[in-house]
């Protein structure tokens, strides 16, 4: 997997202050998420996206953390102004067909993919809002489902 090791601007900062704003707005109103919590999945979906950008592995988000990316990519001439920015490409959001029965056995609920998402944002220098990535993790280790993905089914589009 390839990580450049950077985090030169805090990820809230990756989009211009009113943008968070909107944003943080649209998931408090579709999502019925407190206004604290939104700017929480709006900052971790903002890291999540800079963590897509260099790395070459398919990386998921958690459910919380999708809502923000989903929440993002309906403000198309930003997200696609913002994916310029931090990876010089459109960072495609991916459905992903698979189920559990199709992965290597070894990475049923897909694991591995939970680890390299988790590796690559902390490799950028984020400081990882644990809280929404755990309920994930949990599941991962014994709840069935997948751990993995976000309602959808998703993943980026790596290099």
């Amino acid at each position: 997997m390839t990580i450049a090791v950077h985090e030169t601007t805090p990820a809230r900062d990756l989009v211009p202050a009113p943008l968070f704003d909107r944003l943080a707005r649209r998931i408090v109103t579709d999502h019925g998420l407190d206004r604290p919590l939104a700017e929480r999945v709006m900052t971790e979906a903002l890291a999540f996206l800079r963590a897509c950008a260099v790395t070459d592995r398919p990386l998921s988000p958690s459910l919380m953390v999708d809502i923000g990316w989903h929440t993002f990519i309906l403000y198309t001439r930003e997200y696609a102004a913002v994916c310029q920015q931090i990876a010089g490409r459109f960072l495609h959001h991916v459905p992903d067909d698979e189920t559990d029965a199709d992965l290597p056995a070894d990475d049923r609920g897909g694991h591995q993919v939970l680890r390299d998402t988790i590796a690559a944002l902390t490799a950028t220098g984020h400081r990882v809002d644990v809280e929404l990535w755990t309920p994930v993790a949990a599941r991962c280790n014994g709840g069935g489902g997948k751990c993995h993905q976000c309602h959808a089914g998703c993943h980026n589009s790596p290099r």
